[in-house]
């Protein structure tokens, strides 16, 4: 909560502008709500937080609201229902030397409703315990009256501990009402409880103090003493009929006290109910304007949803058409590519500096035989098997009955082929030791690197077979050795 000071010397201002002595209530501590308009709502409670007056008050002036609130005593609190206290507001504490109190946020109206029914019912019930007769409770007549007492009644709880600790704390002390007052004015402005009931003890000790109190005590006696001497001349007791007559008129205003008291009491519900209809009205027409501003929003984000679809397919189009232009430009560059490699491995085989390779997928019957009628394979070619996987001595012996240069392997090739390709004196290449342009199902080789890497196939094929033909005749020799040794053994 929110709570500012105004400094300025009270009562100096308030009586020489308004010409008023003070009263024995000018001294009382109270908390007043405002609610500012062109009607003013007004609601003061004493700081026992006992309801004194709840008032409106249409096109008055200030001077004259000012004169009606200090009819109850001094102003501690200026309240409002409002966080940001409004021009009245602190004019009104600026007058009233008082300090303002405003909530955190602004209050709703539902808040304030139900403060201040829960509020009202539970002094009544308070009063009810405590008084004997009838009891006219203060009810709201309007809006403003409702929001001004919400505004003090929540003023008044923000300080109910400290007020109701002082009381606790001063009941042992014997001390007045107004005294009481003082020491909680004194707190509500910022001053610790036992410094200010310290410095109230003090005071009250004080010669000047003592003083005045005689005084006003002598002035009340002497009032009370004269009255009733004057009264007990100025009329004779009443006799029996006379008493009974005087009970029968007193229970007489009772009960028209009573239907008085329930005729506005009636009154005030009507009003409140009035109110309330107001209020519910008012929820109505906010409701009424909710659905149509949700309506609107549900239409707006219907068409914003369309809008977003048409824009995420229209997008998904135009990603679709990116992707393509990308890939056909790809395409068009890989095209452009092997055009030029083509370009080039033609000019080596006019050339004669290159030989054609035509390349096999499978080393298959039906790879071989598709290569041989699309790519036609003839004698003299040199080809390359991609994969030499499920290839074995009958396959072989296709390719070598196709009368092919060389073969160009890129993986092991089996045992059984590899023999059949050797028997048949028909060279095996790696990839790997040649220098191969690829140009997707078509490359060529140069011819040095070619008849470089058959010689060396060649050699390597003729230095095997001397290596074999040696072992051969190294193992007739051993056998021969053997056979001798054996006959001689036996002879």
């Amino acid at each position: 909560m929110l709570v500012h000071r105004y400094h300025r010397n009270f009562e100096e201002k308030l009586f020489s502008d308004y010409g008023q002595k003070p009263s024995l209530k000018i001294h009382r501590g109270i908390i007043v709500g405002l609610d500012p308009g062109m009607t003013v709502g007004v609601a003061i409670l004493d700081l026992s937080g006992e309801i004194l007056d709840v008032n409106s008050f249409k096109e008055v002036s200030r001077a004259y609201i000012t004169r009606h609130i200090i009819n109850y005593g001094k102003t501690v609190l200026v309240a409002t229902d409002v966080h940001n206290p409004p021009k009245l507001v602190k004019k009104m504490a600026t007058s009233l030397n008082s300090r303002i109190f405003s909530p955190y946020r602004d209050l709703a109206v539902s808040y304030k409703n139900d403060l201040v029914d829960d509020y009202v019912y539970l002094q009544d019930q308070r009063l009810s315990m405590h008084r004997s007769g009838v009891i006219n409770k203060i009810i709201p007549q309007n809006a403003h009256e409702r929001d001004a007492l919400a505004a003090a009644i929540q003023a008044y709880k923000n300080y109910q501990k400290k007020l109701k600790q002082i009381e606790r704390r001063t009941k042992s002390l014997g001390l007045t009402p107004q005294i009481v007052d003082d020491i909680k004015i004194l707190v509500i402005n910022e001053i610790p409880i036992t410094k200010a009931i310290n410095y109230t003890l003090e005071k009250i000790k004080s010669p000047t103090h003592q003083a005045r109190e005689s005084a006003h005590d002598v002035s009340s006696k002497t009032i009370s003493n004269g009255t009733k001497k004057y009264k007990e001349f100025e009329k004779p007791p009443n006799t029996p009929r006379e008493d009974h007559a005087l009970e029968a008129s007193s229970e007489l205003s009772k009960l028209q006290n009573k239907l008085k008291s329930q005729e506005k009491q009636i009154k005030n519900l009507q009003n409140k109910n009035k109110i309330l209809e107001d209020d519910i009205r008012q929820y109505q027409d906010e409701v009424t304007q909710l659905e149509t501003k949700i309506q609107r929003l549900q239409f707006q984000y219907s068409r914003n949803i369309l809008h977003q679809k048409e824009i995420t397919k229209k997008n998904s189009i135009i990603k679709g058409i990116h992707e393509k232009y990308n890939h056909e430009k790809a395409l068009r560059q890989d095209l452009e590519a092997q055009i030029k490699l083509i370009k080039r491995i033609r000019a080596m085989e006019l050339s004669r500096e290159a030989s054609p390779v035509k390349i096999i997928d499978s080393f298959s019957k039906d790879g071989i035989r598709e290569a041989a009628n699309f790519k036609n394979i003839k004698r003299g070619d040199v080809v390359l098997l991609k994969s030499s996987k499920g290839g074995g001595s009958h396959t072989a012996l296709l390719l070598i009955k196709l009368g092919v240069k060389a073969v160009i392997t890129t993986d092991k090739m089996s045992h059984q082929a590899k023999e059949v390709f050797e028997k048949n004196n028909i060279p095996l290449l790696e990839e790997k030791n040649v220098d191969l342009n690829m140009a997707d199902d078509f490359a060529v080789i140069m011819n040095t690197d070619l008849n470089g890497a058959i010689d060396k196939w060649l050699k390597n094929q003729e230095e095997k077979k001397k290596k074999e033909d040696r072992n051969k005749l190294l193992k007739i020799m051993d056998d021969y050795k053997a056979q001798r040794k054996r006959s001689t053994h036996n002879s």
